[in-house]
């Protein structure tokens, strides 16, 4: 019954990042949005294993993965920009 609950809210994560992203009030290349589909796609990926449903777990956590990526690459571009502006110019 619990991850029946696990699965549910990971499906309204992704639904809400989506509609989030659909009203354009995130971008697709805003952390947030892929940090939701993150969480979403593992809270996912946990109800599909304890289900046994392999296609749906091959599903979310290719999902996750892709998430992380751009989770990783976000916040690793947000470092870069950060250094460089520190308030003396970059020759």
């Amino acid at each position: 019954m619990i991850s029946m609950y696990v699965g549910l809210i990971g499906a309204l994560v992704i639904l809400f990042a989506f509609f989030m992203n659909q009203t354009h009030r995130w971008e697709s290349d805003y952390v947030v949005y892929d940090a939701s589909n993150l969480v979403g796609a593992l809270l996912m990926g946990y109800y599909s294993y304890d289900l046994r449903a392999w296609p749906f777990l091959a599903l979310n956590l290719v999902w996750a993965g892709v998430s992380l990526k751009d989770v990783y690459i976000s916040l690793n571009k947000d470092k870069k920009k950060r250094k460089g502006h520190i308030g003396h110019k970059r020759r």
